[in-house]
């Protein structure tokens, strides 16, 4: 049996009611409302809990053109519920729509906007709530949802252009270990029956190489587990605070992809502070989002510090500084913008330099592991077809 909720007016006066009820028909609950002498203010069908899964199956792109329509909308003059009411029956994803029905629900039922929203954790990130918020609080809602809209195609962009630098090196080894495997598999033991009928002695490289095949065929099974063992001890280990910690410190040393990785992750950070600034969010509730929102460790605790630091009456650049994880400039480049009172201007110059930034630490990674990775998968295949072939030199050179 559907839930219908209803706010509604006493007939002598008063403030609204509100609540819910389970019946068959809206009519029936509109006769409920007479019979306890209440004037209906609003009667609407609840709509059914939904189950997203971790990901949320909405994407980036379909929040940011959600964002801008909604902006839009406001914009023109449009009723909060009527936007809200045209944008869930446009929207192409269905869990998006899905999504949109219940933050309507919640808004006609009294709720607010960013409070709505909120119940949609994996679709509205703390960041896209605080803004919101803020929006309504300042009465500039549409800007905000505009300036939502720019900063999530920023984001989205750096993002896609750290997970490009990622795939080339992946696919080439992934390609490399496959061919290793195909060779070890099904070309080496071909060679070693031709070589057993032939009775010739093997060069050293050989034997390794027919070692290593015969390993393999007989503890694959082995190897898997080996390599899945590993897999997951690492990945629970690095959700300890400790190992945390400790892997992403080890990422931001590396040489090249740490570089590509700090660049990133201050890129992310100086844009997120300051979009929350400019929108009105609290410094203090900006930094806190903001650090959840670093995607490394060492950030994240020294945006903690500088919070802590804030909080006490002192500089956020300070912290910054000391941990370490900050290049001088943009360290420099804070501590002006705190003193001259445009912090928020600042952080987005310094998040459009370090985009920019990320680009070039894109391509000087796929520039070093282009040779390296070339190099690398030519010795290694090359290596053992050389290997087998050392014996038929010999047998040719001894006819």
């Amino acid at each position: 049996m559907p839930t219908f909720t209803y706010s509604a007016r006493p007939a002598t006066g008063g403030e609204i009611r509100k609540g819910e009820i389970e019946v068959k028909t809206k009519d029936e609950v509109l006769q409920h409302l007479h019979k306890q002498k209440l004037i209906p203010v609003a009667v609407r069908e609840k709509p059914k809990s939904i189950s997203l899964s971790i990901g949320s199956g909405v994407k980036t792109r379909d929040i940011v053109i959600f964002t801008r329509q909604f902006s839009t909308m406001i914009n023109a003059g449009l009723p909060l519920v009527q936007s809200l009411d045209i944008l869930q029956q446009q929207t192409e994803n269905d869990k998006l729509q899905k999504v949109i029905q219940d933050v309507l629900y919640d808004v006609e039922s009294g709720n607010t906007l960013a409070d709505a929203m909120g119940e949609h954790p994996r679709v509205f990130s703390k960041l896209y709530v605080s803004m919101v918020a803020a929006g309504e609080a300042g009465g500039i809602l549409d800007t905000i949802l505009l300036r939502l809209a720019t900063f999530l195609e920023k984001a989205d962009a750096l993002t896609r252009k750290v997970k490009g630098a990622m795939i080339y090196p992946g696919v080439v080894l992934t390609v490399a270990l496959l061919a290793v495997v195909v060779l070890l598999i099904f070309v080496i033991p071909t060679f070693q029956d031709m070589f057993s009928a032939a009775g010739v002695a093997l060069p050293l490289p050989t034997q390794i190489v027919i070692s290593l095949s015969a390993f393999l065929q007989a503890w694959w099974w082995a190897l898997i587990l080996a390599g899945a063992g590993v897999f997951f001890a690492v990945r629970a280990y690095y959700r300890t605070s400790n190992g945390e910690k400790t892997i992403d410190t080890i990422l931001l040393k590396m040489p090249v992809l740490g570089d590509l990785l700090r660049k990133a992750a201050v890129a992310r950070f100086t844009r997120t502070l300051g979009t929350l600034v400019s929108s009105g969010v609290s410094i203090l509730e900006g930094l806190e989002i903001t650090a959840k929102t670093a995607g490394n460790r060492v950030i994240q605790d020294a945006v903690m510090e500088s919070r802590a630091s804030i909080a006490g009456g002192d500089t956020i650049s300070g912290p910054l500084k000391k941990s370490g994880a900050f290049p001088p400039m943009v360290v420099q480049m804070i501590n002006v913008g705190e003193q001259t009172g445009g912090l928020d201007e600042m952080l987005s110059k310094i998040a459009d330099f370090y985009d920019d930034e990320v680009d070039n630490a894109v391509s000087a990674l796929l520039s070093v592991m282009e040779p390296i990775l070339i190099v690398v998968l030519g010795v290694v295949v090359g290596g053992m077809i050389v290997a087998m072939y050392l014996p038929i030199f010999d047998m040719v050179g001894t006819i």
